[in-house]
Formats: C-alpha cells, structure tokens, sequence
C-alpha cells in the first residue's frame, strides 16, 4: 500500500510539472497583453494574449475564415467598460465580457458575450462561446494593408468625437468605431 501511495504521489506531481511547463511555454508564445483606455468617464480594458505570426499563414490559414476565433491566445480575450457604449446605434451595457470574431476575407463580426470562460477553447479545440449569451454582434470591414504586423495588438484609441477599437495582426487592420453617452 505504501508503494501504491508513493507511486501515486509521484505522478500527481509529474502531472503538476507538466501542466506547468505547457502554461509557461504557451505565455511565452503568446504573452499576455491589456489595454487600458480612458476617455473623460469612459475606461475600457482589454485583457488578451499575443500570438506571434513566425511566418504562418494567418487568417484562412492559423485563422480560419468564417469561424469563430477567441481572438488572441491561450485564453479568453476579456472586454471591460465602465459605461454604456453604443456601437452604430447597438447598445452595449457597462460590465465585462468575452470578445469573440469571426473573420471572413472583407468582414469580421465581432462579439461581445456575457460569459468569460477561463480558455476560451476547449480540450477537443472548439471554442466555449455560447450564442445564447452574446450581447452584441457588430460587422466591420477588413482593411489589407502594406505594413505587416508580427504579433497580433489590440488598441483602444480616441479619434475625433468617436472612439475605435482595433485589431491589428499580419496585414489585416479591422476597426470598430463607437462612442458613449457622454459624448
């Protein structure tokens, strides 16, 4: 029976070992990145992890098209406001949620999703999102452009009277304008 024990104690502790080295390998692949952004009463943070291209194939490749994509790695990509934002005329509600995409060659669809689960992927590689829990799906054009950009940013930036989130990652620029009641 001790033997058992012993054995058993052993390979929890490889398992830890393990489990522990594929997190902090992965954070090094795709550190984590946050945006912090305020605008008068408007603060906006963006918590989400940054692939690096290494000269994949991004999207319809790494990403595919026309699927939903957790935006970033490692984990859910998490979307904070302290106030209502209104996108186009979509409301969406101060709180913390999950930011999905789904990228397509000219339009992303961006969602914003009541639930943040912790990887935003499961074991078998199929996102968590549940559709029943999004709050709000926005379109927004696809921009290609000259400049490559190695490791996949999100930014938060003021512009004129309006803000814009933006996502940036190879040579794809997607932005998502909006603003708020105290505009």
């Amino acid at each position: 029976m001790k033997r058992f024990f012993i054995f058993f104690g052993i390979v929890v502790i490889v398992m830890i070992i393990s489990v522990y080295s594929r997190v902090i390998y992965t954070k090094k692949a795709s550190p984590q990145g946050e945006v912090s952004f305020s605008n008068g009463d408007v603060k906006i943070s963006v918590f989400y992890n940054r692939p690096i291209k290494k000269g994949r194939v991004i999207f319809g490749g790494l990403v595919p098209f026309k699927k939903v994509w957790r935006t970033g790695a490692n984990e859910a990509t998490v979307f904070e406001t302290n106030i209502e934002l209104d996108f186009d005329g979509k409301k969406l509600p101060k709180g913390a949620y999950s930011l999905w995409t789904i990228p397509d060659e000219q339009v992303w669809k961006i969602v914003f999703n009541s639930e943040i689960p912790m990887w935003g992927v499961g074991f078998d590689g199929h996102v968590l999102r549940k559709i029943e829990d999004d709050v709000l799906i926005i379109d927004a054009p696809v921009v290609i452009q000259e400049k490559e950009f190695e490791q996949f940013t999100i930014s938060v930036e003021k512009m004129g009277k309006e803000m814009e989130l933006i996502f940036l990652w190879d040579k794809t620029l997607v932005t998502v304008p909006f603003t708020s009641k105290q505009d």
